[in-house]
């Protein structure tokens, strides 16, 4: 008898069996989170020994698409998690009706959290980046970035991206009543406006622009991996929206108490560790983080107050306008 095909073949089929077996957690992300370079791969299988599950990840090309994905699913969704939104969208998610409360109480963070649904994991100011060596003056003012002709500007669309949102919240408090000037000025030296954050940034350093549309924590990612510290993140006298990403579970979601343990899972300091280093943002359990994110330089945060629903429709209307002429 060949006894040893036989017990591979029975050992393969009940590999299967365990794996079929398994139940999946679909978190929905976006696609900077998932690649090669990204946080997910790295917490991808810590977890799944955690929880003796599956862990899918569904990556979108930024967090409005990610977000918009599953408006448009609705109670049909597939996503159990949705991950990658941020502060300034959740107001939008949460009058959505469409995410559960965590049950995690988000204690011991970096950072002042109340909010029962949304849990952060990494935060970060944003900061439009430079190389040194190439832009020997660089703009001390979000105002004198807008009116600078001679700097050419990459930034993200605010109607797909979280960071290009951003950006939108930010001229808006600077520019107030003004706004749509502002983006008139800025759209005659503005290169291209991209989808997501990942396509922008990698244009940028093509050389297709002198400055981008980012975080103040960038310069690190060159830093660890190019041993490169030419970047640099440009400090406006204005101040610098914070952006806090955040994760939630869908009322949809099919595991929901596997959902709750991966939202906790994202606040342990191993993965705070692996998401600050990979995403190169700051973490909001930094007991364990890289010593460098304390040697960057402070960036003071500007006032700004959350805008209704109807206020940021009537924002991106303007944005759209004034790019469009």
């Amino acid at each position: 008898m060949k006894l040893k095909p036989l017990f591979a073949l029975s050992s393969l089929a009940l590999s299967f069996s365990v794996l079929a077996n398994q139940p999946t957690l679909t978190v929905y992300t976006y696609d900077s989170f998932t690649s090669d370079w990204g946080a997910g791969p790295k917490l991808e299988p810590i977890f799944e020994q955690q929880c003796g599950c599956d862990l899918k990840f569904m990556p979108f090309e930024d967090g409005v698409t990610m977000f918009n994905r599953i408006r448009l699913e609705g109670n049909k969704t597939k996503a159990d998690v949705m991950l990658g939104i941020d502060n300034f969208v959740m107001p939008e998610a949460e009058k959505s009706g469409l995410f559960a409360e965590s049950g995690l109480e988000n204690k011991g963070l970096d950072l002042n959290w109340t909010d029962k649904t949304f849990v952060p994991f990494d935060f970060g100011e944003y900061a439009f980046i430079y190389h040194k060596q190439k832009v020997a003056n660089p703009p001390k003012s979000l105002k004198e970035l807008v009116e600078r002709q001679d700097l050419k500007v990459i930034y993200q669309d605010p109607r797909t991206s979280t960071v290009g949102r951003g950006l939108l919240f930010w001229v808006n408090s600077v520019y107030g009543d003004n706004a749509e000037q502002a983006w008139q000025s800025l759209a005659k030296h503005t290169v291209t406006v991209g989808k997501g954050w990942s396509e922008t940034y990698g244009a940028f350093l093509k050389g297709e622009s002198d400055l981008v549309l980012s975080y103040a924590t960038s310069p690190l990612y060159h830093q660890w991996h190019e041993k490169d510290e030419n970047y640099v993140a440009a400090n406006f006298a204005e101040g610098h929206l914070v952006q806090v990403e955040v994760a939630a579970i869908t009322k949809a979601s099919k595991q929901p108490q596997l959902a709750k343990q991966f939202l906790a899972f994202l606040q342990q300091p191993e993965a705070q560790k692996i998401i600050s280093f990979h995403n190169v943002m700051k973490p909001v359990v930094s007991s364990q983080a890289d010593p460098l994110f304390k040697t960057l330089p402070t960036y003071p945060a500007t006032n700004f107050t959350q805008p209704s629903t109807d206020t940021v429709k009537q924002w991106l209307a303007t944005w759209q306008k004034a790019v469009s002429k």
